[in-house]
C-alpha cells in the first residue's frame, strides 16, 4: 500500500452506500438541515472531503504506515465493526429521524477516520478527521433536535 489505500476505497464505498440509497428515496426531502452556521458547515465539508479523499489516497511523506501487523489488523477489525453498526444503524433507523440515529452516523464514521488516521500514522487523515468530527456531530446533533 503507497499511495492508493484499496481498504480504505472499501470502507467508504460501504459507507456511502447507505446515503446513496437515502438520497434516491428521499430526493424531495432529503436531510432536514434547519441548523446553520457558515464557519462550523465549512469546516465540516473541508474536514469531509479531507477524510473522503485521505481514505483512499495517501499524500507521500505524510504518512508513514502502519508500525505492526497488529496494528493494521486493529485498522481491518476497527473499522469493519464500525462500518457493520453504520450500514445496522441506517438499516434500523432509516425513517426515523432522531437525535440518536443522528448522533449515532456522526459519531461512527468519526471515529473509523481517526481510527485509520492514527494506525496509518497519516498526518493529513488525522488532521481531517480532527476537524471533521466535531463540526460534523455537532451539525448532525443541531439538526436533529431542532427538527423535532
Amino acid at each position: 500500500m503507497e499511495w492508493f489505500n484499496l481498504y480504505g476505497l472499501g470502507f467508504m464505498a460501504v459507507i456511502m452506500l447507505p446515503n446513496l440509497l437515502f438520497t434516491l428515496r428521499y430526493k424531495e426531502e432529503g436531510f432536514a438541515n434547519v441548523w446553520h452556521n457558515k464557519p462550523v458547515e465549512a469546516l465540516e465539508q473541508i474536514g469531509r472531503f479531507g477524510c473522503f479523499l485521505l481514505m483512499i489516497f495517501n499524500i507521500p511523506h505524510t504518512w508513514f504506515g502502519f508500525c505492526s501487523d497488529e496494528a493494521f489488523a486493529l485498522y481491518l477489525i476497527g473499522n469493519g465493526v464500525l462500518v457493520l453498526l453504520y450500514c445496522l444503524i441506517w438499516a434500523v433507523c432509516f425513517r426515523k429521524n432522531s437525535v440518536f440515529r443522528a448522533l449515532a452516523l456522526s459519531i461512527l464514521p468519526s471515529l473509523g477516520f481517526l481510527l485509520s488516521g492514527v494506525l496509518l500514522r497519516s498526518i493529513p487523515l488525522t488532521a481531517a478527521a480532527l476537524l471533521f468530527a466535531p463540526c460534523h456531530i455537532i451539525i448532525s446533533y443541531q439538526n436533529a433536535a431542532l427538527s423535532k
